[in-house]
């Protein structure tokens, strides 16, 4: 996965951390938090607020 895979970054830490209100996330720990998934991998500055604010809705999306 990449930073580009938001859906699926999504999706992967709603299974993670069902425990988790995604709006409630703060943006580093969000970033770590993809960063650690098991099968990402892509470099840790190609990140962003906008990248960032997408994984989040599209997370809220998913538990919704």
């Amino acid at each position: 996965m990449k930073w580009t895979d938001v859906r699926l970054i999504a999706i992967e830490l709603a299974e993670a951390h069902p425990e988790v209100d995604p709006k409630t996330i703060r943006f580093t720990d969000l970033h770590n938090w993809v960063m650690a998934l098991q099968d990402f991998h892509d470099d840790p500055k190609h990140s962003g607020e906008k990248i960032l604010e997408a994984i989040q809705a599209a997370w809220i999306e998913e538990v919704e």
